[in-house]
């Protein structure tokens, strides 16, 4: 059987390709609809027919994955403000001949331990992490030359050699801030999967956020969910309805998505998903 992978925040999930009608851009362009679904985000028409979209973010990881990078975004932002707060007490401190009571050790930075444990599938704002360290390392080092001049009493040449920091290194770590959070916001660009039960008409709408690759399985591919405890998954009633079992891939699982139990029936709403014949696997 023939799948195809998406990526939904740090998870990779797999539908099988006779599942799919279609994918799209999202446009953020659905009509909302009362709902105390909240990964219900709206209706989009798709051959005239309203579908219902469900994010997938929202069911798998419970947050967005717009929600979950513009906190990512918030917290680079609180990272970049702190940089700029000692740099500005740097500064302070040469000028007045005061003592700078903020840390000098790059090893003790909190910044540096967090951007050196930071993970991520976005390969591009991963090589934006890596290129911190330097300018990083290099500013923290050149403070504590520049403090010591100040004890020389050579303020003079501590300001220059200040002012050449801040056009150089604290200001590639200013332009490594903003490139972090422009591609975090750039780079997600969300689609719509148009799924069916029947090969014809659709079904329901997934947001996901992009496409990975296509896959083939067979029956010895899929570990069955009474497994998924034995590699860390801690699974709510609603999730496990809609999984069918995990996929190992090189380096990772894939989660396989049977996108019809999403969206059942209301005498069936309270029924487990069976996994059965009917969907392919057993």
């Amino acid at each position: 059987m023939d799948l195809i992978n998406f990526r939904v925040g740090q998870k990779t999930i797999s539908l099988k390709i006779l599942d799919i009608l279609l994918t799209e851009r999202f446009e953020d362009n659905l009509t909302s609809l009362p709902n105390d679904n909240k990964s219900f985000i709206g209706v989009k028409d798709y051959m005239e027919t309203p579908t219902p979209i469900f994010d997938l973010g929202i069911i798998l990881n419970k947050q967005s994955t717009q929600e979950t990078n513009q906190s990512l975004v918030e917290l680079f932002s609180e990272w970049q403000q702190k940089q700029q707060q000692w740099f500005t007490a740097l500064e302070n401190s040469i000028k007045h001949n005061q003592p700078f009571n903020h840390n000098t050790d790059v090893q003790q930075s909190n910044f540096a331990k967090w951007y050196s444990h930071f993970k991520t599938e976005n390969e591009d704002l991963k090589a934006i992490i890596e290129r911190f360290k330097t300018p990083h390392n290099r500013l923290y080092a050149k403070a504590n030359k520049l403090i010591e001049l100040v004890k020389q009493n050579n303020e003079k040449q501590a300001l220059v050699e200040l002012s050449i920091e801040r056009n150089s290194n604290y200001m590639q770590l200013i332009r490594l801030f903003e490139s972090a959070k422009e591609q975090i916001l750039l780079d997600h660009k969300p689609i719509i999967i148009f799924t069916t039960k029947d090969g014809r008409t659709p079904h329901i709408g997934l947001l996901v956020d992009k496409v990975e690759d296509n896959i083939s399985y067979k029956k010895e591919d899929i570990k069955p969910l009474d497994k998924l405890t034995d590699v860390g998954f801690d699974i709510d009633p609603q999730t496990k309805n809609m999984m069918r079992g995990l996929i190992k891939l090189e380096n990772k699982h894939s989660v396989l998505i049977d996108p019809s139990a999403i969206f059942r029936p209301q005498h069936l709403m309270h029924q487990q998903a069976e996994e059965t014949e009917e969907y392919g696997l057993f």
